[in-house]
């Protein structure tokens, strides 16, 4: 039994994608519900960053970063 080189990749052009627009919609509004998580876990994650910044300038720089009173 031989063993044949893998043939070269080809080319594909995508011309046209024809979807309803409610189905669209559906993905839209499904995506939007996704970002939410996600936003909220970024948020999470840069906060624990500024609060480490914030414990290293106070800490060993000595900077201390006024807060705002109103």
């Amino acid at each position: 039994m031989s063993v044949q080189p893998p043939a070269a990749p080809h080319r594909v052009a995508i011309a046209d994608v024809d979807i309803p627009f409610w189905r669209m919609v559906a993905i839209m509004i499904k995506w939007t519900f996704a970002a939410i998580p996600a936003v909220i876990i970024v948020s999470v994650i840069f906060a624990i960053i500024g609060a480490a910044l914030s414990a290293i300038l106070v800490g060993v720089l000595g900077i201390n970063i006024p807060s705002v009173k109103m």
